[in-house]
């Protein structure tokens, strides 16, 4: 197992692609934390990871809450007692140019898109340090750096998120400690619900034609490459953004 003994943070874990790294990593030995804002959901997810033989704390939190980071990262070390692994993964999107977005909403994407990221790693550094070193992996997008139409305030939330990430990669490089980002494509998440269509098969097909390999992502896919930079496997990775996106950052 990549991860055994390991103890794992993953925000936004109820649905989606934290979901799939929390079961991922439990199944490859880690003890995993879910978090995210809708109890129901993360319960679901711990209950099958523990089902299944694994271990995981589901515990309710908002990642723009500053608070809500100092109950997760005590919870964990109470729980497990260390803490090698951080997943930033919960992420909100929105979408419109500067003059359709306002500001209580331009705030909302980066309290949580990027200062929640930047208060639960202030946290998590120094405990991730005790534990002997680990790993940060920062869920981005490929948006953080492809512009598109109507996308300005979450396009320049995940571009400094990527910059973050690569300043702390330097930064704490001599500790142990490796971060690194991940930027999907279009994945089949709830996050995209919304901008459905009514027909899931035209809807798919719009969205496959994007991406050179034909096909929109699934959560499976970002949850591989999540456990190959958790893993010892990466241990000479860091500041890297690793792109699974299909292809669709090469248009």
């Amino acid at each position: 197992m990549k991860l055994k003994d390991k103890v794992a943070i993953i925000t936004g874990g109820g649905t989606g692609i934290g979901r799939a790294i929390a079961e991922l990593f439990a199944t490859e030995g880690a003890s995993v934390v879910i978090t995210g804002r809708r109890p129901e959901m993360i319960n679901e997810v711990q209950g099958g990871i523990t089902a299944s033989g694994g271990k995981c704390l589901a515990i309710p939190a908002d990642i723009s809450n500053d608070k809500d980071h100092e109950k997760l990262i005590e919870q964990t070390l109470k729980a497990f007692g260390k803490l090698h692994i951080l997943v930033n993964n919960a992420g909100v999107l929105t979408v419109g140019s500067v003059t359709e977005t306002d500001a209580e909403m331009a705030d909302q994407v980066f309290a949580i898109n990027v200062r929640g990221v930047f208060h639960l790693c202030r946290l998590a550094l120094p405990e991730i340090e005790r534990s002997g070193g680990g790993s940060i992996i920062n869920i981005s997008s490929t948006l953080g750096e492809k512009v598109v139409p109507a996308f300005t305030v979450y396009s320049a939330s995940k571009a400094a998120l990527n910059m973050m990430s690569k300043s702390m990669a330097l930064d704490y490089a001599s500790k142990g400690i490796r971060v690194n980002i991940i930027s999907p494509g279009v994945v089949d998440t709830p996050i995209h619900a919304a901008r459905k269509i009514d027909d899931m098969e035209a809807w798919e097909k719009q969205f496959a034609a994007m991406h050179p390999l034909g096909r929109i992502g699934k959560p499976i896919d970002i949850a591989k490459a999540a456990l190959f930079l958790a893993s010892d496997d990466a241990s000479w990775i860091t500041g890297a953004n690793l792109h699974v996106d299909g292809g669709i950052n090469l248009t």
